[in-house]
């Protein structure tokens, strides 16, 4: 390599490219993802100390009374070694990783999408991003179709931050905003909301915060003052699937009245 060549490389002149294609679009959390980075060398060879993937997810933060969109990190991998890649040469790196189950649904307006980085020192780094949809799996499906079955209906899926003590391995937390349209809650509650704190392949740790319709002026006092709101954790476990309904009724019935 000249002189010449050597500079431009390290501006990122002629660079590397990369391109990664992932096998499918959809996924659920918890399920593998499988897929290939091509890298295409440039004008110049170049050596490279890594590529990596990293899974992020937008969440909406609050900083002086206003809400802002961010983005964090929620899974990273090396899928290489340090290697050189030749001028003009093409190389393909497959990989594997599997998506945490806290992995947020791409409902509304959270997003979630692959970014591969490589590593070149002094020079400008390719990236390529790549959005994909998260589906509900199983049990997430089942716990969501149990609350609609029980005469709710999803208003609003958000990703906010999470207050410190709810907060796991992410800064942010999924909400499932639900309100009564028919049933006897429609009455009696305002609107519940669902949130997935941990969640394994048959188990998952939800809170409920269920919120009281006003009535009468202490019932308006409280909801001003935001008393009319009470939370409740529980465990769903996937042998529960079969009476769900049931033992969500049995928690939200404690607060509704």
């Amino acid at each position: 390599m000249s002189f010449f060549n050597k500079v431009f490389a390290s501006i990122g002149i002629g660079a590397a490219t990369v391109d990664t294609k992932l096998e499918k679009s959809s996924y659920e959390a918890g399920e593998k993802v499988n897929g290939v980075v091509e890298i295409t060398g440039g004008s110049t060879e170049q050596s490279i100390d890594a590529i990596y993937l990293t899974l992020f997810a937008t969440y909406i933060r609050e900083s002086d009374d206003k809400k802002y969109t961010d983005y964090a990190p929620i899974e990273k991998v090396q899928i290489s070694h340090p290697f050189t890649v030749l001028e003009n040469e093409k190389r393909e790196f497959p990989f594997t990783f599997v998506l945490p189950f806290e992995t947020p649904i791409t409902y509304g307006n959270t997003r979630v999408w692959v970014a591969t980085g490589v590593d070149i020192k002094n020079a400008v780094d390719p990236k390529d991003k790549d959005y994909i949809e998260i589906v509900p799996n199983s049990l997430t499906e089942a716990i969501l179709t149990a609350v609609q079955d029980l005469g709710f209906r999803i208003r609003k899926v958000e990703c906010e931050e999470a207050p410190r003590r709810y907060r796991g391995r992410y800064p942010f937390i999924q909400e499932f905003e639900f309100v009564p349209v028919n049933g006897p809650y429609q009455r009696i509650l305002d609107e519940i909301e669902v949130m997935f704190l941990h969640q394994t392949e048959d188990q998952v740790e939800l809170l409920l915060e269920v919120d009281r319709r006003a009535r009468g002026l202490s019932g308006f006092l409280a909801e001003a003052l935001e008393m009319d709101e009470s939370m409740v954790k529980m465990t769903i476990n996937a042998s529960d699937i079969s009476q769900l309904a049931s033992k969500l009724q049995h928690a939200i019935d404690k607060f509704a009245k």
